[in-house]
């Protein structure tokens, strides 16, 4: 006799999911924390839920990057991945392959995400940020996506990649495109890999001839000097960290700004110890952001190598195993008033950035950015406040990445005449 399904199992990859997916994950955490489900494109997966099983999960060395050991078709069809990488030889980044490889290219790209280097680009973030409000502080209304949170972290990712500033604009437009911004259609994001792609080996040629203290030049360097960097390895690393260093900032500052909205009492408290010319609280705040609301929803990709056990759950080989990084940072398990946005919470090993090797190697420029963003929005705007009802408001679809389509703001306008000219 068929087994029955359980009525009370939530419907996920909704629309009403997408908008408040936490009272879904919080059922999955307790009947189903290992729950096989088939995603929107067809690809059925595991998607893991629980703290301890995603921590874990993270860090296990059979669970493998590289989309070779799940199905070739899925990938090439965009079903898994990135749409349009395969095709456009882009493959060889840190979100598709493993150690030894993945050891190799990311010591060569950690050199510019130390603490050092991050600190010394603290001004140039700060002059975005400033630039961008400019643009909409006199007007007294502003879509927070479009106008702030989406192009900051493209411009920082830029000047950090060394791409010129009159090229900028260009890569705004083919990221737009690759998240899909104004929920284009699917092929978009391929045909945006692909001139990309062009550009950035146009770009790889100019530099050799040119070299600069930015970072392709820097993956060229290493090349030359015997790290075996192929080009097709430095344009597929300046890929992802653009695609996946400026999609995640973006939904930091969106999602964190909007949680700060609904939540008052603890944005006021943000603002005055702003005020006070504190950072205490803001550090820890960003840390409970990505916590509360993160921007990475699913962690990337994994696929099973050998048999193993997560949660009590054998996972059989060549399966594809998602952790679910939004579920496990509300287990009540691990964090105490999991559903409760506490700014100075200090408890906080969340796993927004993920874990193990494969933790987010931009996480230091991220929140820099983060910082910069919402201390000077609630500097500049101090009364900030939506300008449509939550319930109005759209999150972006897409599995991996958690973010709103716009967020719609009011606020007494700037005066100019007070501004330094």
């Amino acid at each position: 006799m068929p087994v029955q399904p359980d009525p009370a199992r939530p419907s996920l990859f909704t629309w009403e999911f997408a908008a408040d997916p936490y009272p879904a994950y919080a059922w999955l955490r307790e009947h189903e924390p290992v729950h096989r489900t088939t995603l929107p494109s067809g690809v059925e997966a595991w998607l893991v839920t629980r703290y301890a099983d995603a921590r874990q999960a993270l860090a296990d060395s059979r669970l493998s990057k590289n989309p070779v050991h799940h199905s070739a078709h899925a990938h090439r069809t965009g079903r898994v991945g990135i749409p349009g990488e395969r095709q456009a030889n882009l493959m060889t980044h840190l979100l598709n392959i493993d150690p030894p490889d993945h050891t190799r290219l990311r010591r060569l790209v950690s050199k510019a995400f130390t603490p050092r280097r991050v600190a010394a680009f603290e001004p140039r973030v700060q002059q975005l940020t400033d630039r961008l409000i400019d643009g909409f502080a006199a007007r007294g209304s502003a879509d927070l996506i479009h106008e702030f949170a989406f192009p900051l972290p493209i411009y920082a990712i830029c000047d950090l990649l060394g791409v010129p500033a009159e090229d900028q604009d260009d890569f705004r437009d083919w990221a737009g495109m690759m998240i899909r911004h104004g929920g284009g259609q699917r092929g978009g994001v391929g045909r945006a890999v692909k001139r990309m792609r062009s550009y950035l080996a146009e770009l790889i040629h100019r530099k050799r001839a040119d070299l600069g203290d930015d970072l392709i030049s820097g993956l060229i360097r290493a090349s030359d000097h015997g790290e075996h960097l192929t080009e097709n390895e430095a344009a597929a690393m300046a890929f992802i960290l653009l695609f996946a260093g400026f999609e995640t900032t973006v939904n930091l500052i969106g999602n964190g700004t909007y949680a700060l909205l609904r939540n008052p009492g603890q944005r006021a408290l943000l603002q005055d110890s702003i005020a006070r010319g504190e950072t205490g609280l803001l550090e820890t705040g960003i840390e409970e952001l990505l916590r509360y609301d993160g921007p990475v929803e699913l962690a990337t990709w994994r696929f099973a190598t050998s048999p193993l056990t997560i949660g009590g759950v054998e996972i059989p080989v060549g399966d594809p195993v998602l952790v679910v990084l939004a579920a496990a940072d509300r287990d009540p398990a691990r964090f105490a008033d999991e559903n409760t946005l506490d700014l100075a919470r200090t408890d906080n090993p969340h796993l927004g950035f993920g874990h193990g090797i494969h933790y987010c190697i931009g996480a230091p420029l991220a929140r820099l950015e983060g910082r910069a963003a919402l201390a000077t929005l609630l500097t500049r705007l101090p009364d900030l406040q939506l300008a449509e009802s939550p319930e109005n408001l759209r999150w972006r679809g897409g599995l991996i990445m958690r973010g709103l389509r716009e967020l719609p703001v009011e606020f007494t306008p700037e005066n100019a005449e007070k501004k330094p000219v």
